[in-house]
Formats: structure tokens, C-alpha cells, sequence
């Protein structure tokens, strides 16, 4: 079975990279914000994993990438409940309307 060339993977990563950023610089719901950021995520564990190869013995690129989501997890988490609580207060997720901007 052939590989995937990394060129490829690099492409996914670039383009999904791309999408992270736009969603953060142009969306104003929190939450969307937040699917943003996973997506820059992801796009550094596709990187990851793609260079990886080239140390198939000792796996690095694999366990930062398990670090990675680990960390992405506990931020899901916590950025979540900051959501909620700020909706509580605010009534509106929408950003702009959080910091006063209209």
C-alpha cells in the first residue's frame, strides 16, 4: 500500500490551519471561536503526525500530537464553562456584544 505523500499532508494541514484562522478572525459567536482554535489544533497534529514518519522509532511526533489533544480537551473544557458563565451574565454568546462593540 503506498504512502500518502507529504505533500499532502502538509496541504490538509495548511488548509485546515487557514480555516482555524478565519473562523477566529471573522466569526463573533464564542463558540465558534472556540471550533476555530480545535482546528488550529488539529492542523499542528496532522503536521505532526505527517513528519513523524521520518522517526517511525521512536514516535515523537505521535505522542505530542496525543499531547496536543489532551491539552485541546482540557481547553474545550474549560473555555465551555467560561462560555456558559458569560452567557449567564450577558445573555448573548455574540463577542462583540460582550465587549461592548456594537
Amino acid at each position: 500500500m503506498e504512502q500518502i505523500p507529504l505533500e499532502h499532508l502538509l496541504l490538509l494541514g495548511a488548509v485546515l490551519f487557514s480555516l482555524g484562522i478565519w473562523a477566529v478572525i471573522t466569526k463573533r459567536h464564542a463558540v465558534v471561536v472556540l471550533m476555530g482554535i480545535e482546528l488550529i489544533f488539529n492542523a499542528a497534529n496532522v503536521n505532526l503526525v505527517a513528519f513523524s514518519r521520518y522517526d517511525p522509532e521512536l514516535m515523537q511526533g505521535q505522542l505530542f500530537a496525543l499531547f496536543v489533544m489532551v491539552i485541546a480537551a482540557a481547553e474545550s473544557a474549560v473555555a465551555l464553562a467560561i462560555v456558559l458563565r458569560v452567557y449567564q451574565h450577558f445573555n448573548t454568546a455574540n463577542l462583540n456584544e460582550v465587549v461592548g462593540e456594537q
